[in-house]
């Protein structure tokens, strides 16, 4: 993708919206869609990294409640024609056709690769990847199965929906690992990962969320590794211009 003169590329994860309450979580949905009319005046692309809701599962003709402002800027800055791509994280595994019916936004389930003006990125959200958590990819591998699905499907939605945002915020098995602390390079598990890819091919820059901690880590002379951060805490995003890319915060003083 060629991107045009004083356009950028904008890179978002991890909002959790609906959590710990959708009351408590409303502000920080204004914060983004502020942040969405933000970046739409010069985007070339915007990526969201996955788990911009806290729960998320499409039946055949429901989908959760809520989330109303932020689903409208979303199919706004599509029908405009700036591009939006999603990655799904753990907490929204089950997106199965809504964006991209209804906002005109692929879907993405595993990593991808991206080349912004001879810039080549690797993106994910970041969940199940690298080595440990190995109780979390287990029970992936369960939730990610037809059948799993199709179960999970016949509950009635009031039901289901309560039990999954229940397992999102108390199972951390379910949810994968949160923990914000830096664990130092070595112990960084995404950092170990970007540097496996490393030894096969070459990438500038390795984008991922699920950490919820802004880390901008040199892998090597011309590799960066970067994780987004989240919108509860830190409010973080990331920025490529065409040549550079960093994290940003917004609205900072406030």
């Amino acid at each position: 993708m060629k991107i045009p003169e004083g356009k950028k590329v904008y890179f978002a994860s991890d909002n959790h919206l609906g959590a710990p309450t959708p009351e408590q979580s409303f502000p920080r949905e204004q914060k983004f869609v502020r942040w969405l009319d933000f970046v739409k005046k010069d985007a070339a692309a915007i990526f969201i990294l996955g788990d911009m809701f806290d729960f998320w599962f499409e039946y055949k003709t429901v989908v959760p409640k809520g989330f109303t402002r932020t689903l409208g800027k979303l199919a706004e800055i599509t029908d405009s024609g700036i591009p939006v791509y999603y990655f799904v994280g753990n907490h929204d595994l089950w997106m199965d056709g809504y964006f991209e019916e209804e906002l005109n936004i692929p879907v993405y389930h595993t990593t991808q690769e991206f080349t912004f003006n001879d810039t080549h990125f690797f993106i994910g959200h970041g969940d199940g990847l690298g080595p440990g958590d190995k109780g979390y990819k287990r029970m992936k591998k369960v939730f990610t199965n037809p059948v799993s699905k199709w179960f999970f499907r016949w509950l009635h939605p009031d039901i289901g929906v309560r039990l999954a945002q229940y397992l999102s915020v108390k199972n951390k098995l379910i949810s994968g690992d949160e923990d914000v602390t830096y664990l130092g390079e070595d112990n960084e598990w995404l950092v170990q990962y970007c540097k496996r890819k490393l030894e096969t091919k070459h990438r500038d820059f390795f984008v991922f969320g699920h950490r919820h901690l802004p880390m901008e880590i040199q892998l090597n002379p011309k590799s960066k590794y970067i994780n987004l951060g989240d919108w509860i805490g830190y409010y973080t995003y990331g920025e490529f211009d065409g040549k550079q890319m960093h994290l940003k915060e917004f609205e900072k003083s406030k």
